[in-house]
């Protein structure tokens, strides 16, 4: 369109039935900051350094060590200046910019790539900071607008912006008008961090990873100088005169230790400055982190409920972590949605409930007001039989070994089978323990899982539909899964293992006019009212 054109046509008005936004093209393109090249060229000095370092300690056994040094540099330079030449090129073409309807973004030299988000439809404005962009007083933003399509093709990220521009934009981006559903929940602080929380950190699942993963890097390492095998003999002569079964105790031990030091670090690193605050319009933000600081938004309009999450060993020490069921949370990028969805660390169950019914602004939370209905012993039996089945196949490998060439494996299955059947059996009496659902005012409840125990509470309004799933031995013993379909947070959730009549009512009650139309009634007709255990599938 010329400019002629533009300037006779008001805001807002069509032609040919495109909208003319004559205050978009009039809006100020601006650049990132200049100092994203800095970045990078000091990143790829830092993965330059490491990995030349292990490369010239190499080259050091044929030659001296400066030598080694000098050629390693030589072939380092010209790659880190490519490559930050390479970014000021993608500084110089890229351009945003704000207008009243659209964000735009475009980048590129050879291929061109435009990116446009309509305003009205930006659900997210999210902060990072590495620790070299603080230094630099530099954030990088990511806009999003909740989409579930592919490429990126929903977000616009922006790396990298000063601080101020990015929390400009985010105030910006994310101003509405005031929308949030009423009622007297606070805004401001809802939560904050409280240090004694990092109890659980030692009792969370990465702890053992992190300790697996150090034994491993001692071991790379080592390698990379060359002294893996003095690693090894040293470890040897230490254990010399020590059994086999007390050095392997005395290694895992350690290797706890280490997981425990790993855990309480990345603890730390992840939630330090936490804070959880309802902002003026309806929009939750977390912030949180001591080097690599993170600022999420959290629209209340696109919430549907949350999820407290207990881990075994969190549980076991009475606390839970509360999660968004929120549209627009998607797994994109790497898997960002785990980073995303979380509104509190682990902390005490009271903490975690109180939390949870601010945020969802009811006076107390769904969780723990609903009141679960238990499901039947077939769904004890079917845990059971799983559990069993699992340890006899895992003790049957060693065994059909031992009883073919050695007779100590004979014994690391029998160790294994008195050792993993009560395991077993106590955890599959756990997680039956753990299933229920029930609806309390406008959400549905549903409770499931032993090792990780999770229970949703999902707005009623917000279920799109209903999946019914009954495998060959759960017809036998009158059992359905259920699972509740919705747009927000894991896109479905389910009820395993419910009675089949009454996990058919409760579905039908928690979501009026979804299910009716496929059931049959004990008198055999379709549609209508439920009638008790007489519901079922037609086939």
């Amino acid at each position: 369109m010329s400019s002629a054109e533009s300037e006779s046509v008001s805001p807002g008005a069509s032609v040919s039935g495109v909208e003319v936004e004559v205050a978009a093209e009039a809006a100020e393109w601006r650049r990132l900051d200049r100092r994203t090249v800095l970045v990078t060229a000091v990143v790829m000095a830092g993965v330059a350094a490491g990995a030349g370092l292990p490369t010239a300690i190499g080259l050091a056994g044929g030659m001296p060590l400066w030598q080694a040094l000098g050629w390693v540099l030589a072939g380092a330079v010209p790659v880190v200046a490519a490559i930050a030449g390479g970014d000021y090129v993608r500084w110089s073409r890229t351009r945003y910019r704000i207008g009243p309807e659209r964000a735009e973004l475009h980048t590129g030299l050879l291929l061109v790539r435009r990116r446009s988000l309509a305003r009205e439809r930006i659900r997210s404005v999210d902060l990072t900071a590495s620790p070299l962009l603080r230094v630099l007083g530099l954030v990088k933003v990511r806009i999003g607008t909740g989409e579930h399509t592919g490429g990126g093709a929903s977000t616009l990220e922006l790396d990298a912006v000063t601080k101020a521009e990015g929390e400009r934009l985010r105030t910006e981006l994310l101003a509405r008008a005031a929308t949030a559903p009423g009622g007297t929940h606070q805004e401001g602080v809802l939560a904050a961090l409280d240090p004694s929380w990092i109890r659980y950190a030692p009792v969370s699942f990465v702890a053992p990873l992190l300790g697996g993963a150090a034994a491993g890097a001692v071991m790379q390492v080592s390698e990379w100088f060359g002294a893996q095998g003095r690693v090894i003999e040293w470890v040897g002569d230490r254990f010399q005169d020590t059994p086999v079964v007390l050095m392997i105790v005395v290694l895992v031990v350690a290797a706890g230790v280490a997981g425990v030091v790993g855990a309480l670090g990345l603890w730390i690193e992840m939630w330090w400055n936490y804070r959880l605050e309802r902002e003026p319009g309806g929009t939750l933000r977390v912030r949180r982190g001591l080097f690599t600081t993170r600022s999420i938004s959290i629209e209340e309009r696109r919430l549907r409920g949350v999820e407290m999450v207990e881990p075994l060993g969190v549980r076991l020490f009475g606390a839970a972590r509360v999660d968004a069921v929120a549209t627009g949370l998607t797994e994109e990028e790497g898997g960002r949605q785990a980073d995303l969805k979380v509104l509190l660390p682990p902390a005490p169950r009271a903490v975690a409930e109180e939390v949870a019914a601010q945020v969802l602004r009811e006076p107390a939370a769904p969780t723990s007001t609903a009141r679960l209905t238990a499901h039947p012993p077939a769904a004890r039996t079917r845990r059971l039989r799983w559990a069993v089945t699992a340890v006899l196949l895992l003790v049957a490998v060693p065994a059909v070994l031992g009883a073919l060439f050695t007779p100590v494996l004979l014994y690391i299955a029998a160790a294994c089978a008195a050792v993993g059947l009560p395991v077993g059996v106590i955890l599959a009496l756990d997680a039956y323990r753990s299933l229920g659902h029930g609806i309390s005012g406008a959400y549905l409840v549903a409770r499931s899982g032993t090792v990780r125990r999770a229970t949703v509470a999902l707005q009623r309004g917000g279920v799109i539909g209903w999946t019914v799933k009954q495998s060959c031995f759960q017809r036998r013993s009158g059992l359905i899964t259920l699972r509740a379909t919705t747009a927000a947070g894991a896109g479905a959730y389910d009820v395993y293992d419910a009675a089949e009549g009454e996990g058919l009512t409760f579905a039908a009650e928690a979501v009026p006019g979804v299910l009716e139309p496929f059931l049959v009634r004990g008198d055999g007709t379709s549609g209508g009212d439920l009638v008790g255990d007489g519901a079922t599938i037609p086939v």
